[in-house]
């Protein structure tokens, strides 16, 4: 046989049998992030930007995760209400909601004024 052929045989073997790995690992990679880490990266990213500052300290506050898809993580900012933060206990009232994209991490806010989720923008948020 040809030295040029066995080569070319045995370099289209080998892609044959890796390129199913790659692409499998490339998929599981876009889906990678959980919903714990999403919530932390909200988190971090609301503390960075002192977002609620000076309306609520994100001691007095919980994250409910309202959905989950193979795209993003949707999470309702409440109040929480207790001794420590106040308010009635019978109650936890949605301040924000937020959604976390899993393969790229993007961020965005729901605009209750104008029904529609945007790009995060803590300008806006306040």
């Amino acid at each position: 046989m040809n030295k040029h052929l066995s080569r070319l045989i045995v370099t289209s073997v080998a892609l044959a049998l890796l390129l199913p790995l790659i692409a499998q690992a490339g998929s599981r990679s876009s889906k990678a992030m959980t919903e714990d880490v999403a919530l932390k990266l909200l988190l971090r990213t609301l503390e960075h930007d002192n977002v609620y500052a000076k309306r609520i300290s994100l001691d007095c506050v919980t994250f409910e995760t309202e959905d989950t898809t193979r795209i993003y993580f949707e999470f309702a900012l409440r109040e929480k209400h207790n001794a420590k933060c106040g308010g009635d206990p019978d109650t936890n009232p949605v301040i924000d909601r937020y959604r976390v994209n899993r393969a790229s991490g993007r961020i965005e806010w729901y605009d209750a004024t104008a029904d529609n989720w945007q790009s995060y923008n803590p300008a806006k948020v306040r």
